[in-house]
């Protein structure tokens, strides 16, 4: 029997609409390249999107055209999201950090036929177009008088191509699963792959944050977290459709200019990846400043550290929630939000809770397997192969033949973790990076963390090397906070009472800094190669 309720075939320009007739003034702040700070609204941010998808039509662009942008976190972008989904096209976000070979490959697979591109990023596509086969014409972020020289064919400025859109646009009739937004994985091992979202699924997805991370509908946000980073984890859309508060910092994400908005837009609610946080406590640090409208903030990205969850608790009274996700999951998954047991621990408990990457969000499945695929208990303590279900995760890359499931629909998520009786799952380490010590596991997270603990270390990377006798050992890379070397044995000493004694790196290397890749993480596989045969020399 089939219920009697309307069908309902979603495009995510409805979100837009929504916000335009229920919070048409709630506001939209963007810190320009100039470093000007522009004010919009969510009417204004619709109507524009209108005319872009309006303009685009015109100009022959059609409902499954791959559509680009190369652009920072600024109120156009968020125009973008919704003028490219809502004419149906697909929005493909890309990262400006990316390696010239990785983004040619990218923009020729993707078969993008129009870049979108800010100021600063055009000397970065001239150096490419000859070798971009699909794209036909170039969209400069910009005001008709900033509209720079180039060499790229068939430039305009931004506002020059918006300007004759309609702006009573009528949105596209998209199909049930059409798609809306693609997004390439980092590709640290091969080339990256491509994720195709849906407007349902991106719907779905926004649905489900709302009720994850204890949004109040009076926050105002800070979206560190880019645009070309899977969707902004969602923002772009569970904002609007919230009638929440969006401030942008585009290019300026070192701790003062954040700050600044911090403290001008009252901002409640901040998103962001940890490196970022270290650098705004430490310019909190530095100059006695405190976080004082900052109610909570959700970090994401990589593994939390006991010494930031601290300084945002113990400084600032920031609650600190844990999330956790990837570019094949539109990418949350988990999220560590407080409970009521919280309140009654003591601050060493609740930590140790808040360091797990939580619990699963409503319409998320995740189990733990062993390598021959058997499910592993809910104990806290067997550690094995995290896979994930669920109506916002891929069942197969773009362009890709095959699914990247298994037989029952479970994405193999490639990390190690353990799940325990309550349901919080602690990612372990990375399958890829786990060390296997003489037939134990280390975890290079857990170790890292422990590293990073110490006053004088500012970041930490632990790697498996080639050892003649256990198979593998840690290795240790320290940046200390001057740059500087410090004393082996002071990192030994501090490590010894925080993990086991065969968990103790074999040696320490101090760098100046880390290799990160285009969404700020750390690149081990460089590090990996560089030092294959430290241990063996020995």
């Amino acid at each position: 029997m089939i219920g009697d309720m309307q069908k309902w075939t979603p495009n995510v320009a409805s979100i837009i609409e929504h916000a335009k007739q229920f919070h048409p003034t709630k506001e939209v702040v963007s810190r320009m390249v100039s470093g000007d700070i522009h004010k919009t609204n969510y009417e204004e941010v619709c109507i524009r999107a209108r005319k872009l998808a309006s303009a685009l039509e015109k100009d022959g662009y059609k409902p499954g055209d791959v559509i680009a942008t190369l652009a920072l976190n600024t109120y156009r972008h968020l125009e973008m999201y919704y003028g490219i989904s809502g004419m149906g096209a697909i929005n493909h976000t890309l990262n400006f950090r990316l390696h010239p070979e990785q983004a040619i490959y990218i923009i020729n697979h993707a078969e993008d036929k129009i870049i979108f591109c800010e100021v600063p990023f055009i000397p970065i596509l001239e150096g490419l177009k000859d070798k971009l086969v699909t794209v036909e014409k170039y969209i400069i972020l910009c005001d008709e008088s900033e509209m720079p020289e180039t060499g790229l064919k068939n430039a305009i400025s931004y506002e020059e191509y918006l300007k004759d859109g309609d702006e009573d646009y009528s949105w596209a009739d998209v199909g049930d699963d059409a798609a809306c937004a693609l997004c390439y994985t980092s590709g640290t091992t091969g080339n990256p792959k491509g994720v195709l979202y849906s407007h349902k699924s991106n719907i779905l997805h926004a649905q489900a944050a709302l009720t994850a991370m204890s949004i109040k509908p009076d926050d105002s946000i800070l979206m560190v977290v880019p645009l070309f980073h899977v969707l902004a984890w969602g923002i772009p859309y569970f904002g609007p459709m919230f009638g929440l508060k969006l401030v942008m910092p585009g290019m300026q994400m070192e701790g003062e200019p954040l700050y600044d908005l911090i403290d001008k837009e009252d901002i409640s609610l901040a998103f962001g990846v940890p490196t970022i946080w270290m650098g705004l406590l430490a310019y909190c640090r530095e100059n006695n400043k405190i976080l004082s409208s900052v109610k909570n903030t959700i970090i994401g990205g990589s593994a939390l550290s006991l010494s930031t969850l601290q300084e945002f608790d113990e400084v600032h009274d920031v609650n600190v929630i844990h999330a956790w996700g990837m570019t094949e999951m539109s990418p949350l998954g988990t999220t560590n939000i407080p409970t009521p047991e919280m309140e009654h621990m003591s601050k060493e408990e609740k930590y140790a809770i808040q360091l797990k990457q939580g619990r699963p969000i409503y319409g998320v499945e995740l189990k733990v397997v062993d390598d021959s695929g058997t499910d592993l208990p809910n104990d806290g303590e067997s550690q094995g192969h995290l896979m994930v279900r669920g109506p916002w995760i891929l069942q197969k890359y773009f362009k890709a033949e095959k699914d990247a499931v298994d037989k029952d629909g479970w994405f193999d998520t490639g990390d190690i973790s353990v799940l325990d009786e309550d349901g919080y799952m602690t990612i372990k380490d990375r399958a890829k990076d786990v060390i296997k010590s003489g037939g134990e596991w280390i975890s290079s997270i857990d170790l890292e963390n422990a590293a990073f603990g110490h006053p004088e270390v500012a970041e930490a990377c632990v790697v498996g090397i080639p050892h003649p006798k256990w198979d593998e050992r840690p290795l240790l890379f320290i940046v200390t906070g001057d740059g500087e070397p410090v004393e082996k044995e002071s990192i030994l000493d501090f490590l010894s009472s925080k993990v086991a004694k065969w968990w103790l790196p074999d040696d320490i290397i101090f760098l100046k800094e880390l290799p990160h890749g285009a969404t700020g993480k750390l690149q081990k596989f460089e590090l990996r190669d560089e030092y294959n045969n430290h241990y063996m020399e020995k």
